[in-house]
């Protein structure tokens, strides 16, 4: 199954975050459980992507655009509503699974203009 979204107008709202649809990274999905009406997914993530890694920032998996719920040194937790769980291919994962990861396009910038002014 492969999760398909109307790109942004640019008359839009944006809901989320840029996602261009460039992977980063492959993640194994190493937990998958329900907690309530919502479901929680651990996902492993190589060092790539683990560096643009933050509380409460952004990820997509799969090129859903995410919010990042728990951070460890070698992946983190993103918390999935009903609807989120109901309308994308998530609903079809499972523990050992592959996703695509895209790191948040906002921290590559902040990276890449924190590294041009520290060289001078």
């Amino acid at each position: 199954m492969v999760n398909l979204e109307r790109p942004l107008r640019t008359d839009g709202n944006l809901g989320g975050h840029f996602v261009t649809g460039h992977i980063d990274g492959v993640g194994i999905i190493t937990k998958w459980e329900r907690m309530g009406q919502d479901r929680v997914l651990d996902i492993t993530a190589p060092p790539e992507v683990m560096r643009y890694m933050v509380f409460k920032g952004s990820i997509a998996v799969d090129g859903i655009s995410l919010t990042v719920a728990g951070v460890t040194k070698k992946g983190f937790r993103i918390w999935i509503i009903p609807h989120t769980f109901e309308v994308t291919a998530l609903r079809e994962r499972k523990v050992g699974d592959a996703v695509n990861l895209e790191a948040d396009l906002i921290g590559k910038y902040v990276e890449k203009f924190v590294s041009a002014r520290s060289k001078g």
